[in-house]
This record gives structure tokens, C-alpha cells and sequence, in this order.
């Protein structure tokens, strides 16, 4: 299947023989996504991605078979788009939902109760802290401009079923 950059992207490849377009000019992933991929050992029937960026976690993870279908919730379109591109470029798509959602409309994100897994790589800094991103993108992602560490693991929270796992950075 043959697979065309927009402007500002480039694949890369990366663990597990995966290929990854990212948005050269927005966020890219890094060390901590790849260190929790490799933390979450819980296998099941259903897992869900809080702040899905371009996928790379879900991507891993549905790649080494842990889960059956993984939801990936990102409330940035252009990300949800990127989620979905990437997961069939790795022919993953069967294995891989992108949700365009707010981790804050708990509606959007699926039944709750229904989770075996929730993992998330949230913004770790308030809107106030750190030095601004003047790219909106990397703002969303590293700032709490649309939920706060709250907000995610309220999410998560009400979204797994009794005995799931949570996995955050």
C-alpha cells in the first residue's frame, strides 16, 4: 500500500518494525512513550489511549498482540487523522480505533466499565508553567490546556472495568 507524506511530515521507523509518519513541524514522539508501551504487561479484549498523539503507544502495543482493539481518544483532528494513517500504514487498522474526543466527554470514550486497560502520556505541565509552545500542538500535548491530570485519570477511572490497570507516564 503505498502511503503519501503531507507537507511537514516524514516517517520514521521505529521499535517492533513499525513505521511512523509524524508532523515535523508538531509533536513527535519520545523516550517516555516508548519506556510505557514496554511497561504495560496486562493483556485483554479492550484497552483505551487517553491523549493518543500520533499513536506510537497503541501502535506498540497492538503490534506485540496485548490487546484485541484498542481505542486511542485525542481531542487534536489533524492527531486522530494521523492515528488512523498510521495504523494502516502498519496494518493495524483492524486493531486500532482512533476517537476524536475530549478526555473530559466521558460519553466519547465507550462504555464505562468496559476497559481491561487505560494508559496515557498526559500533559505534565499547568498552562502556566514551563516555557510556551508556539506551536498549538505541542502546547495541547505538553500543557493542561485541555484537561488536567485529574481530568485524565477521572477518565480512566470510570472507563475500566473492575480489576483493569491504569498506566500513566
Amino acid at each position: 500500500m503505498l502511503f503519501t507524506l503531507q507537507e511537514n511530515e516524514r516517517l520514521d521507523e521505529v521499535n517492533d518494525r513499525l513505521r511512523l509518519i509524524q508532523k515535523t513541524d508538531g509533536l513527535t514522539f519520545g523516550t517516555d512513550a516508548l519506556l510505557l508501551a514496554a511497561f504495560i504487561r496486562k493483556k485483554g479484549r479492550l484497552a483505551l489511549e487517553l491523549g493518543g498523539g500520533s499513536g506510537i503507544i497503541s501502535l506498540l502495543l497492538a503490534a506485540r498482540e496485548r490487546f484485541s482493539l484498542i481505542r486511542s481518544a485525542e481531542i487534536q483532528p489533524e492527531y486522530a487523522a494521523l492515528i488512523e494513517r498510521n495504523a494502516a500504514l502498519n496494518q493495524l487498522s483492524d486493531k486500532i480505533e482512533p476517537i476524536c474526543a475530549d478526555v473530559r466527554n466521558h460519553d466519547a470514550l465507550g462504555i464505562a466499565g468496559s476497559y481491561d486497560a487505560v494508559f496515557s502520556n498526559p500533559p505534565y505541565m499547568t498552562n502556566l508553567s514551563g516555557l510556551p509552545c508556539t506551536e498549538d500542538a505541542k502546547h495541547i500535548a505538553r500543557h493542561e490546556a485541555n484537561g488536567t491530570i485529574r481530568d485524565f485519570t477521572e477518565a480512566a477511572a470510570t472507563r475500566l472495568k473492575y480489576g483493569g490497570a491504569f498506566y500513566t507516564v
